[in-house]
């Protein structure tokens, strides 16, 4: 790392960094874009954003990841380090940038989507994905993490639904792939109270929005 990102990677006081998490299907997106429309009508600065992705580097592993034919038989170490790679420059060209501006980030996944699907559910080991994950984003931490819960047999009939049974790589993994990743969040969740909001994501549209609402607004310069 050279030291012009290094020095950037110190700045991350000026502004709110929020990740989002959950299995496919929990509502993520949904709840990014209403809680950036209501930071925005305060009067913030908002960056929007999401994993693989953000960037031309991010899109182009995001279509690798989920959709190109030169994906298919990926191993899970080729799977981990695509992952890892985008966020690295995500990190560096969109959110080190936003946050030393005292911009507020949100952002669909971070790297604890990599600990749980790489680590957890692809069964990789956990040491080599904790250093993996630091190597990428260096100091950047998540202020705050809300995790979205829900029960991967509802949450893939609801992908299933909107995409007219058109799946993605990652969606087309066994419902059990998915209960792994489940438990695992909740096991990071358990792991970090101080950081993370878990919230029912059976719970109306609606309720989740003030939810995250009361959660985030305390927070607010």
């Amino acid at each position: 790392m050279n030291s012009q990102s290094s020095s950037a990677l110190g700045k991350l006081v000026a502004g709110l960094f929020i990740t989002f998490e959950g299995t496919e299907g929990c509502g993520k997106s949904t709840q990014i874009k209403a809680l950036c429309a209501r930071l925005q009508s305060e009067g913030k600065q908002v960056l929007q954003t999401r994993e693989p992705g953000g960037t031309p580097l991010g899109e182009a592993v995001r279509n690798l990841l989920q959709h190109d034919k030169a994906g298919e038989g990926m191993s899970p170490e080729a799977e981990l380090l695509l992952f890892t790679a985008s966020r690295a420059q995500l990190t560096r060209e969109r959110i080190l940038p936003a946050i030393a501006q005292g911009e507020i980030v949100l952002c669909d996944r971070f790297m604890d989507s990599t600990t749980v699907y790489q680590g957890v559910a692809r069964q990789i080991d956990s040491e080599a994905v904790a250093t993996i994950n630091r190597f990428a984003v260096g100091e950047a931490r998540p202020d705050l993490t809300i995790l979205i819960d829900l029960s991967p047999e509802v949450g893939m009939a609801r992908v299933r639904a909107r995409s007219d049974g058109q799946l993605d790589r990652m969606e087309q993994e066994a419902i059990e792939f998915f209960q792994a990743v489940r438990a695992g969040y909740l096991k990071l969740a358990e792991s970090e109270p101080q950081r993370f909001l878990v919230l029912d994501g059976s719970d109306s549209v609606e309720s989740l929005e003030q939810q995250i609402w009361e959660a985030v607004q305390p927070r607010l310069v």
